[in-house]
């Protein structure tokens, strides 16, 4: 655990048998670990890029999301050679110049053991409802798009996401989104997972669960409020049939202000490290197969010479290394170290202690019963269940997911219930659990 570095292999990756995970087409279980860089194609060039996947890689992230359309200005502002991706902002007319250099970056992260999470467009380009006049597809032109793409990178480590931060409303937008789909798996044959990326807060799932190319769910939990409870969006679509596993792929930002999209906001509150390790802990025992990161400045590779969005305030390359992206790698550590792609929620578990709020206290185990992580997002103590384990004996220890490190508490007998007081409490002092049978 104590570790700095990562096994990244590269592969084709496919739904797991059980439904909830993904894996290489080996059986190797894949721990989706995203960081949103939306403006990644749009805004670098090639060395700019090449320090940020190596800074990413080095963290232990495995997906890069990042949007081929981009969102600020991503038809009528030229990448950083100069280039747009489309000709006279044509659909049918993709500016070769402009992907050469995607090319190039897609290749650099797949060499670093990164996959890209690919949006072929932002969803301003796609969306039809409310008079939107930067609309460029159709059902036609979106195919054919999706087509171009799949041929283009079907040998690269990508994972396709449509969408790109909005809902589909209604049928010609169904037509269009499922008409990209189809054309990318006409151009990769298939060979790449689909999801889709829907509006905050919202869920892919409200609309397009049943789609047969959706591979895997995706929500975005969103920056509306502290203590947002993200396990929520993953409690609703783990129960759905038929099973899908699901991500959290925009949940609350690092540096962006809370509830900016309200009227009445501060740019002063902030979220911080606290807030993203406790969205991802949260998903994550609530059944997620993965998580997302995200920095308000990175998303938008924001530098000074440029107009800020949502008040970011720091270049991007001074934004990488940040408290919350390393402990971004710390939860993958420690998910890594067990059999996670065996957990299951197990808020049964758990009789005494927060259940709601930011203290909420989340829980999951082993399907065979033979380990347990619970967290404690404030340090609060909590009783649990501890039958739910077939050895007699289990040893205790406590994870820190400030810096990564786990400390042994000791062995005990697993009968009955037990209260556990974490180290340290208040915000700030989360606190996982572990619990493994002798």
């Amino acid at each position: 655990m104590e570790s700095t570095k990562f096994n990244n292999k590269l592969g084709q990756l496919r739904v797991a048998t059980n439904q909830r995970y993904l894996e290489f087409d080996d059986g190797t279980p894949f721990f989706y670990l995203g960081d949103t860089a939306w403006e990644l194609f749009h805004r670098l060039n090639r060395e700019e890029a090449q320090f940020y996947l190596s800074n990413r890689a080095a963290k232990g992230f495995t997906v890069i999301q990042a949007v081929a359309l981009a969102e600020l200005g991503g038809t009528d502002v030229p990448n950083a050679n100069g280039d747009l991706p489309l000709i006279d902002r044509d659909a049918s007319k993709p500016n070769e110049s402009y992907f050469r250099h995607v090319d190039a970056i897609v290749k650099m992260a797949g060499e670093l053991g990164l996959f890209i999470g690919m949006l072929p467009t932002w969803g301003s380009s796609w969306k039809q409802a409310g008079g939107n006049e930067n609309a460029i597809f159709n059902a036609e032109n979106a195919r054919n798009y999706g087509r171009f793409l799949g041929e283009r990178y079907r040998d690269n480590a990508i994972i396709w996401i449509l969408g790109g931060d909005n809902f589909v409303e209604n049928e010609e937008e169904h037509a269009i989104i499922e008409a990209m789909a189809f054309g990318l798996k006409e151009g990769d044959g298939g060979a790449h997972l689909i999801t889709f990326h829907p509006r905050g807060p919202g869920r892919s799932a409200e609309a397009l669960h049943q789609a047969e190319w959706l591979d895997f769910n995706m929500c975005q939990s969103s920056h509306g409020a502290h203590d947002h409870d993200n396990g929520l969006f993953i409690e609703h679509d783990y129960i759905l049939k038929p099973p899908k596993p699901t991500v959290d792929g925009e949940p609350r930002y690092e540096m962006i202000p809370v509830g900016f999209y309200y009227r009445e906001v501060s740019r002063y509150d902030r979220f911080d490290a606290y807030d993203c390790r406790q969205a991802a802990y949260w998903a994550l025992l609530a059944g997620a197969c993965g998580h997302t990161y995200g920095h308000n400045c990175v998303w938008q590779m924001w530098t000074p010479e440029r107009k800020p969005a949502i008040w970011a305030n720091i270049p991007w390359y001074n934004s990488l290394d940040t408290p919350g992206a390393f402990q971004m790698g710390f939860v993958r550590r420690v998910f890594e170290s067990h059999a996670y792609q065996d957990l299951i929620p197990a808020q049964d578990m758990i009789v005494d202690g927060p259940i709601s709020g930011g203290a909420k206290i989340r829980a999951a185990r082993s399907r065979i019963g033979t380990f347990a992580f619970i967290y404690s997002p404030r340090g609060e103590q909590f009783t649990i269940d501890k039958r739910v384990f077939k050895s007699s004996r289990a040893t205790e220890a406590w994870f820190d997911p400030r810096y990564g490190c786990t400390y042994y508490d000791h062995t005990t007998v697993n009968a009955a219930f037990q209260t556990y007081v974490p180290p340290t409490s208040g915000r700030g002092n989360d606190w996982l659990l572990i619990l493994e049978q002798e």
